[in-house]
């Protein structure tokens, strides 16, 4: 962890949107050259103070933000404090006239997540696990690598290890984009698929209420510069890191169509990634990794019909309590 980080940058706990016992801290970050003010990230805590001693801090993926509650319920029932870190222009981060989801390096991240760490580390925690959706796990793949000693494991949740697309656009494409990139940061090069965000939110007929503001169903625009810095953290997991911790992979057992999903697709795959990707590349993460296929999962497996979800938190606790010894099933 960088030697600047306090925990002091962060403000006093306030109640969270989620309400209940979750709160929210604002963490200022240094200036980042945007004219409308420096970033800002939101550390959110189930509970109001340490009651055990071991924690787990979840990590958002790409046009999301932190509103799983259910699921940080279970993690508090199976012996751990749960938090988790809206990013830098992402959730209750975003500020006015900062582009949401912005980013043209993935280790600009490393600052909220050093403060985040630093801060429930400064509790007395004696152990503290990194839990990644999507592009949240790519981020938290590559900190846990470039911060050797800085998380005891590593949980990854549908991880975006590539680009699901075809050769072109991941070989030709993305030397394009490496080159346009600096040039025309904000060139908008894509956008994601409406049917996942739409087989999710109750507005169109989905099982779950979130802001969508913060998590429109069109999702946010993707640009230049943002998807140069994700394919250059792609390029990295395929030369290989050294992830110190021990790491558990879980995915949907298959990947369904990203375009013009079926209703079997959407009901029982991954449609936004391709699960062969993250099997492929998981091994290079790493000398400690396990990977696992849930049958029936959707990308976020956390957000899976009531069987899928089960069977993938039942797995995770399952291999914490085997592999560290933490959580209610530790002795």
């Amino acid at each position: 962890m960088r030697d600047d980080v306090s925990v002091t940058s962060l403000d006093a706990p306030v109640p969270d949107v989620l309400g209940g016992e979750f709160t929210a801290r604002t963490i200022t970050l240094a200036p980042d050259g945007q004219a409308s003010g420096p970033p800002v990230a939101t550390l959110v805590r189930l509970g109001r103070e340490r009651t055990r001693d071991v924690a787990v801090m979840y990590l958002h993926g790409f046009t999301d933000y932190f509103f799983q509650a259910d699921h940080a319920a279970a993690w508090a029932e199976h012996g751990y404090d749960f938090f988790a870190l809206d990013l830098r222009d992402y959730g209750r981060s975003i500020r006015p006239g900062r582009q949401p989801g912005w980013v043209e390096d993935l280790r600009s991240y490393d600052e909220e997540l050093d403060a985040a760490l630093a801060a429930i580390r400064a509790e007395g925690y004696r152990t503290v696990m990194l839990l990644g959706h999507s592009t949240g796990g790519l981020i938290a793949t590559l900190y846990a690598s470039d911060h050797p000693g800085s998380v005891d494991a590593l949980v990854l949740n549908s991880p975006w290890f590539d680009l699901n697309e075809n050769w072109f656009y991941r070989v030709i494409a993305t030397r394009v984009v490496d080159l346009v990139g600096p040039r025309v940061p904000h060139l908008k090069v894509g956008s994601l698929d409406q049917a996942y965000g739409r087989h999710l939110h109750v507005s169109t007929g989905g099982p779950y209420d979130y802001d969508l503001a913060w998590k429109p169903v069109e999702g946010f625009e993707a640009h230049a510069g943002w998807l140069r810095a994700i394919r250059r953290g792609h390029a990295r997991i395929a030369h290989g890191l050294d992830v110190d911790a021990p790491v558990l992979m879980c995915t949907s057992a298959r990947s369904g169509s990203a375009n013009r999903p079926s209703q079997d697709d959407l009901d029982g795959a991954d449609c936004v990634l391709d699960v062969e990707h993250m099997h492929g590349r998981i091994g290079r993460v790493g000398p400690d990794v396990t990977a696992v296929r849930i049958t029936g999962g959707w990308h976020d497996l956390a957000l899976s019909g009531p069987a899928a979800r089960a069977e993938y938190e039942r797995t995770v606790f399952d291999w914490l309590a085997a592999r560290l010894r933490t959580g209610a099933n530790a002795r």
